[in-house]
């Protein structure tokens, strides 16, 4: 049986009322592995990268890193080992359709229209007389719509959520490689 974990509300850790990774690994054995478990054999946890928590860890500003509130790396580390310690698969949400636009790509992408990631980004011009590029509709950004202009560089910007959650352009598939 899998279970999903919200790291920011799972287990408090270090006592300061948000929940973190060390506070899930000492509460695996409530889960798997242990006489007394729910019988769970892998846990999928929710974002816990480094973000400005704006969509609650779903707008990433570093893949590559752990947000304070959560931890570090060397306590995912340490959940990891315990997890599979005890027979516990993890399964990382991984955020492949758009960044925080506090992520270093977005940032440099819309410093001017010719930098190296502008088109890991959907970038359109407005439309005929002005106005949105289209009428496509966002999921939840509070003006309805999918598309903010960026008045540095004269175009609007594709956010299928909220507009600090920039849409990456798969078209394109030419993200940079650490």
């Amino acid at each position: 049986m899998a279970h999903r974990l919200y790291p920011r509300s799972w287990a408090d850790g270090d006592g300061d009322g948000v929940g973190d990774l060390p506070g899930m690994r000492a509460r695996l054995d409530h889960l798997g592995g242990a006489r007394e478990s729910l019988g769970v054999d892998a846990i999928w946890l929710s974002p816990f990268y480094g973000s400005p928590m704006v969509d609650l860890g779903y707008d990433v500003s570093d893949y590559c890193a752990v947000d304070p509130m959560f931890g570090t790396l060397a306590d995912f580390d340490a959940l990891l080992t315990a997890a599979h310690a005890r027979g516990i698969r993890v399964l990382v949400d991984y955020v492949p359709n758009h960044t925080s636009d506090q992520h270093p790509w977005f940032r440099e992408a819309r410093s001017n229209r010719s930098s190296r990631p502008r088109d890991w980004y959907v970038w359109a011009d407005a439309a005929p007389g002005g106005g949105l590029p289209n009428n496509w509709p966002s999921a939840f950004a509070a003006t309805g719509r999918a598309w903010t202009l960026d008045a540095s560089s004269g175009q609007y910007y594709l956010h299928s959520y909220s507009s600090a959650q920039p849409d990456l352009n798969w078209q394109t598939q030419r993200f940079a490689r650490r």
